[in-house]
């Protein structure tokens, strides 16, 4: 896709995009590195793809990001949705919204390489199964 046309998106369009692009990864890199039952992959996922874990998530990667990763991620950071969910901090859920536009416009780009190398540094840098959720399992 275009430049010009991805940049013609808006940052909370870039997040409800990249948004489903994470969950995806989330779960899949679940099912494929555990074998237990849909309910607890499930609780994993939720866990893993919430404003807290993808706050810490973009810490973990933002000294890795480019110039224009950079600059998608405060795009989505700064956007201001108009709510925040009650059971996380405001400052988390802006976070993990800037997280989501970069994995949005990094879809858009059909920049896959790109994706898998950012979400493999957050699993490698997680020192515990559900990336750093707090929680062992």
């Amino acid at each position: 896709m275009d430049n010009n046309i991805i940049n013609t998106y808006g940052s909370l369009s870039l997040a409800f995009l990249g948004d489903a692009v994470y969950s995806l990864l989330v779960r899949e890199y679940l099912l494929s590195n555990a074998d237990m039952r849909t309910s607890k992959l499930h609780r994993l996922s939720a866990e893993a793809v919430n404003a807290g874990a993808q706050s810490r998530a973009i810490k973990k990667i933002l000294s890795k990001l480019g110039e224009t990763e950079l600059e998608v991620f405060k795009r989505g950071r700064n956007a201001h949705p108009g709510h925040t969910p009650k059971n996380q901090s405001e400052c988390d859920y802006h976070y993990a919204t800037g997280l989501e536009a970069l994995f949005g416009y990094l879809y858009l780009e059909k920049n896959d390489a790109r994706i898998r190398e950012l979400f493999n540094l957050i699993i490698e840098n997680s020192e515990v199964r559900c990336f750093d959720s707090g929680k062992e399992e």
